[in-house]
């Protein structure tokens, strides 16, 4: 936001209301705190993540299509491609991360079984992805992710009615399997945590989460150079029981202009395996460029957090194979419902005073 208009929000008048929401937000939240119903916009929610997280973003687009309006896909393979055999049938879930010499995926299967859980109600209707804004991206150096896996993410995507205009495909950078910022993170063709790298192209540091939120959102303020947003911790254990791998706390980034009232769009970004606080303390959720768009652009950002838990989830990934149970891609998977519920909490109008402690 340039700094006149800054001002000029600065010296508004402010509702009780608020006053005790700023006041709420002033001091940096503890794991006992509450997420805050933050009367967040009802039409401009997306989703993006990174390898597992990736997948989990697909995954929540195509089950909420209508009320997800774009997602941001950075090496994750089709959704349902695993069709819930966790971790039993290893050669299909090789295929899904195109590893080599392991069988291509089959699209036209994968479409076939989405339109049928579109028709039963397990999702919501399809016809919705038609106007859905999707950014794919895959690394030519990602050896986790291969882009084998990646390219049948967008043959699916147009399978089911993604518009061509409505979505791009970046696979020409020489990156590895990360996140791509301008400021941090590993050399360009690095597969290894924090699984966050600086690449060039054209001569400038690419920023991801600027190009998906720019691709999703249109024309956007430049990043904030400073922050004057806070980033919150909450108690994820409200929305989410123990069996669904989720960690006892999430983490929310809100714009300074997000706490006086505006209401604002709400993006989740999904990290990968490996990714979680658990591994990476704050670089995904703190130190990647998603708070600095976030913070310019009147944009709340979820950062939802998946432990490791043993046998079947050992490096922290979001569930795109069924191990929290056979309705996992479904809108009423675990993690699923959890993170729709923080969603629908921001999006709450705040009722009445809220003390965080």
């Amino acid at each position: 936001m340039p700094m006149n208009q800054a001002v000029g929000v600065a010296m508004k008048p402010l509702s009780s209301l608020a006053v005790v929401v700023i006041f709420a937000l002033a001091a940096r939240a503890q794991a006992s705190n509450t997420l805050l119903a933050m009367g967040a916009s009802a039409d401009g929610t997306s989703v993006s993540g990174l390898s597992s997280g990736a997948f989990m973003a697909e995954q929540y687009q195509v089950a909420y299509s209508a009320s997800v309006i774009g997602a941001g896909i950075v090496a994750g393979g089709p959704y349902y491609c695993a069709a819930g055999q966790v971790y039993s049938n290893i050669a299909n879930i090789g295929s899904c991360m195109g590893t080599p010499f392991t069988t291509p995926l089959y699209t036209p299967w994968m479409v076939a079984v989405t339109r049928s859980f579109s028709a039963y109600g397990d999702i919501d209707p399809i016809a919705n992805l038609k106007k859905r804004r999707i950014y794919v991206f895959s690394g030519t150096n990602d050896k986790v992710v291969y882009q084998p896996a990646v390219n049948s993410t967008v043959a699916f995507l147009k399978g089911i009615g993604v518009a061509s205009a409505n979505l791009v495909y970046v696979n020409k950078v020489p990156s590895g399997h990360a996140l791509l910022t301008p400021a941090f993170g590993n050399r360009c063709a690095v597969n290894d945590t924090p699984y966050i790298s600086r690449c060039t192209v054209k001569e400038q540091a690419y920023d991801q989460p600027g190009a998906i939120f720019t691709h999703i959102y249109g024309k956007l303020n430049p990043p904030a150079k400073t922050r004057t947003g806070q980033l919150l911790t909450f108690n994820q254990r409200e929305f989410a029981a123990d069996s669904t791998s989720m960690a006892d706390d999430a983490y929310v980034y809100v714009p300074a202009s997000c706490s006086a009232g505006t209401s604002c769009k709400v993006h989740v970004a999904f990290h990968g395996c490996l990714q979680s606080a658990q591994y990476v303390q704050d670089d995904f959720y703190g130190k990647s460029s998603y708070n600095d768009w976030a913070d310019n652009n009147g944009i709340i950002v979820l950062y939802p957090q998946v432990n490791k838990s043993e046998p079947l989830n050992p490096k922290g990934c979001w569930d795109w194979v069924g191990y929290t149970g056979p309705s996992y891609a479904f809108k009423n998977g675990p993690q699923m419902k959890a993170v729709h519920a923080m969603i629908e909490r921001l999006k709450s109008a705040p009722s009445g005073a809220v003390a965080m402690h």
